[in-house]
């Protein structure tokens, strides 16, 4: 995932995971946190039809201008984003003739959270427990931003950490990825795992270890990439030694995601909660 570039102490990490069987509860991590402590939390409580916390969360709108080609608008309506009443941020891609601010005509719509000016880390571990849909043509993503993004040409020097990306035409694959300025690496650096069932059957837990120089990605507390500058190209540059924001989206079309059909929408990314320990 591209980052909009135009517009818009160290941490002490876990050293061991402790994996169960069960799947997470919406309260307690699979890992051991004992050495951590949980700076910021986000249980999207609230009402159904409400939107997310507005003291938390910025919506980004607009098409056209994200860097892939994609094909939707994001809003900050509650038919693309809300809460569902029982503990859920609801973010759901449509098929259906809109016309946003740029009075560009298109098809499709969605939404993009994130949060710039309201929240902010360097360091630490960072999971969120989400259910992704399996519609193809769709890229539902939870992932970071340095937080110098969103000035302008501030991206890719600011960097991106990509916790998750699901392709809806492979929902066994989850990828995790890094984005700097990099012309010899224009998708990024990073890795993706095959899971043996539809990461779309049920919720996961997606996160990221993220030391001054390494990054490690994921899957229901269980590491299955990590990125440090010795994997970059001699000289490279390793943006990723600042702070960074959260974003949430489900992109509709664009580079590398495919054609959607709009027969399999709407669609919908179920999230559960996000946590950040230090």
């Amino acid at each position: 995932m591209f980052a909009i570039g135009a517009v818009l102490g160290c941490a002490v990490l876990v050293a061991q995971f402790l994996m169960t069987a069960a799947e997470p509860s919406a309260s307690t991590p699979r890992h051991s946190a004992a050495a951590l402590h949980l700076i910021w939390s986000e249980r999207f409580n609230g009402p159904a039809g409400a939107r997310p916390n507005p003291h938390r969360w910025n919506f980004d709108i607009g098409g056209g201008v994200w860097g892939n080609d994609e094909l939707e608008y994001y809003t900050a309506r509650r038919a693309n984003a809300k809460l569902d009443g029982h503990g859920h941020l609801v973010i759901t891609a449509r098929a259906e003739p809109y016309t946003g601010g740029d009075g560009v005509p298109r098809s499709y719509t969605s939404a993009r959270l994130q949060t710039f000016h309201k929240f902010q880390f360097e360091y630490g571990l960072m999971e969120a427990r989400i259910k992704v849909p399996a519609a193809p043509g769709l890229r539902p993503a939870f992932w970071m931003l340095g937080a110098e993004a969103y000035k302008p040409h501030g991206w890719p020097g600011s960097g991106e950490i990509d916790a998750m990306e699901v392709l809806g035409s492979e929902p066994d694959v989850v990828k995790g990825t890094l984005h700097g300025p990099w012309p010899w690496a224009p998708h990024g650096v990073g890795s993706s795992l095959r899971s043996s069932t539809s990461l779309a059957a049920s919720f996961h837990v997606y996160g990221v270890e993220w030391a001054p120089n390494r990054i490690s990605f994921m899957l229901d507390g269980s590491v299955y990439e990590t990125v440090t500058p010795a994997d970059l190209s001699s000289g490279a540059a390793w943006p990723f030694q600042h702070p960074f924001i959260l974003l949430l989206d489900v992109a509709v079309g664009g580079v590398a995601t495919g054609i959607p059909q709009p027969s399999t929408l709407p669609a919908k990314m179920i999230v559960d909660w996000i946590r950040v320990w230090q």
